[in-house]
């Protein structure tokens, strides 16, 4: 069988056993493992072309880690909420310390307690923001919460495989000079990373960003090409992809960036499950069963309670700990990533990839039904919970009475062309708060230089308008020349599931019934309408009131 049968095949399963974990409300995460496993020499052998697939799976690790950097824009990093920071630095603390007694007791060796017991502590950015997102929770007081330490825990991934890359060799180095390693090199990708950001990048990505494409193949390329360089300068190309995201998170282009490489993303991970499933040595798993067992519990029941105890603590009520606790209660594909970066390194065997694989299977597997119906849940356990509440929750009362976010868009403008910029320009002066959205660079700036707050983006893809503060806005008004384009906002956004109004600008009557067999609510009709004013003005200058009929 040829590579291209071979991977045709893939796909197909892929999609099969994909199709099956959806309606089991699972992650896909686990039908591609699963597919590995299947497909691969210890089921039914009918993968062959290992070589390109690894390549495929090298790539899409880098683009994962990319997108990590890419959301950790330094304006949200400052803002991390207290409650974010406290939790996620407690969870990270307990969960290394007690996984790395457990595992010790389980009998293993140092390196590789360690580097478990790490892997332990990454939740999943991906699974948790889409299982929260489909509930409408995302907003909520415990989303915003989980939000918050998610990016604690991304920014802790990225310094755990930097400072395991310092220890390259196997680990021999005394503690201080891997601490001066890790120093040096951090404050040399620092520096090249300043001046990157200061003089080299923002010229850089505007003048890519005149093609939407172009800006695709760009971000691609430099997230690959900084975690080659990250690789050769004695960091991980993991943290090399990372800081290459990181460095443009701070560009008005992020969101666009996020949006178009989300798939590309989860197809490349697609070959990357697989071919972990396909390496796992069944001849050593057998013995790993128990400790995954073990680690499962440690990471199902002791993630949650820590939050739970932190959050009641500094003054949040048990339903809210409890709820926020739950998406801490798995481990991520970053832990999975991690573990492969040590054998990589030199520094474990494939049985720490195993059992890291098998915790990663059954916490996942669980954790999404628990969040899921956590609100079910939560009225069973609610008797019980008591000692994680004060008897005066005091800060969650003074966080929802601050809720209310004065800066909220009221009315989102997608398209600033004549027309569009007009109407908010004329909205702002009228009191009203307005967002404008162009994926035109040169417009972008324009209305920003006027005093408009305006994202750069292509309001067609349901991934950009989840990076957008829709929850609060009132009305979304969409200036899109095309009606097909118009068609398909409309579409991107009820997966979206805006709640507000949606008016929608026809160029003549052809235009506007499209939109409405379409299902748009609204339709403005302002060459009409300015036909009819224009009109009417005439009407008034020409002709007398006593004249008039």
């Amino acid at each position: 069988m040829s590579a291209f049968s071979e991977f045709s095949l893939l796909l197909i399963i892929s999609a099969i056993a994909g199709a099956i974990s959806v309606r089991l409300r699972q992650p896909v995460i686990i039908a591609y493992i699963v597919v590995g496993i299947v497909v691969g020499p210890a089921v039914l052998g009918l993968v062959s072309a290992h070589d390109q697939i690894d390549l495929l799976a090298q790539v899409g690790i880098a683009v994962l880690l990319f997108l990590v950097g890419l959301k950790l824009d330094l304006h949200h990093v400052r803002h991390i909420g207290p409650v974010a920071l406290a939790t996620g630095l407690g969870q990270l603390a307990f969960t290394i310390a007690g996984g790395f007694a457990l595992i010790l007791l389980l009998g293993k060796g140092v390196m590789e307690a360690l580097y478990v017991a790490i892997a332990l502590t990454f939740s999943s950015t991906i699974i948790i923001v889409k299982l929260l997102s489909d509930k409408r929770e995302l907003d909520a007081l415990h989303g915003r919460i989980a939000v918050g330490f998610l990016i604690v825990q991304d920014l802790a991934v990225v310094l755990a495989m930097m400072a395991m890359s310092a220890l390259r060799g196997g680990g021999e180095a005394a503690p201080g000079e891997v601490i001066l390693s890790l120093a040096w090199r951090i404050l040399a990708a620092a520096a090249l990373l300043f001046i990157l950001m200061r003089w080299l990048l923002p010229g850089l990505v505007k003048a890519m960003a005149h093609s939407q494409e172009l800006l695709l193949i760009f971000a691609i390329a430099w997230g690959t090409g900084l975690a080659a360089l990250g690789e050769g300068a004695g960091f991980s190309k993991e943290a090399g992809a990372f800081l290459a995201g990181f460095s443009l998170a701070s560009t008005a282009y992020r969101d666009a960036i996020n949006a178009r490489l989300a798939g590309i993303r989860d197809f490349l991970l697609l070959f990357f499950f697989i071919d972990l499933g396909a390496k796992l040595d069944f001849s050593t798993l057998g013995g790993e069963i128990l400790p995954a067992v073990v680690l499962s519990l440690f990471v199902l029941i002791g993630n949650p309670l820590i939050v739970m105890a932190i959050m009641g603590y500094m003054g949040y009520r048990k339903r809210t700990g409890f709820l926020a606790g739950l998406t801490v209660a798995q481990i991520s594909e970053f832990s999975i990533v991690f573990v492969a970066m040590g054998i990589s390194l030199g520094h474990v065997g494939v049985e720490a990839l195993g059992l890291t694989t098998l915790v990663g299977l059954v916490t996942i597997a669980l954790s999404t039904y628990m969040i899921l119906y956590s609100h079910h849940l939560y009225q069973r356990l609610a008797p019980c919970l008591g000692l994680f509440e004060r008897r005066n929750p005091f800060r969650e009362q003074t966080v929802e009475d601050e809720r209310a976010d004065r800066n909220a868009p009221e009315v989102v403008i997608f398209g600033l062309g004549r027309y569009g910029g007009r109407l908010a320009q004329q909205l702002q002066e009228a009191g009203i708060r307005v967002l404008g959205i162009d994926f035109d660079p040169e417009c972008v700036s324009t209305m920003r230089q006027a005093g408009i707050p305006v994202h750069y983006g292509d309001g067609q893809e349901s991934g950009f308008l989840e990076e957008l503060p829709l929850n609060d806005a009132k009305w979304v008004v969409s200036t899109l020349p095309d009606v097909d384009s118009n068609i398909a906002f409309l579409q991107a956004l009820k997966e979206r599931r805006f709640r507000g109004e949606v008016a929608f600008v026809a160029r003549d009557d052809t235009h506007g019934l499209r939109l409405k067999q379409a299902g748009a609510p609204t339709v403005l009709y302002p060459m009409r309408d300015a036909v009819d004013y224009t009109v009417e003005h005439f009407v008034t200058l020409i002709r007398p009131e006593e004249e008039r009929p």
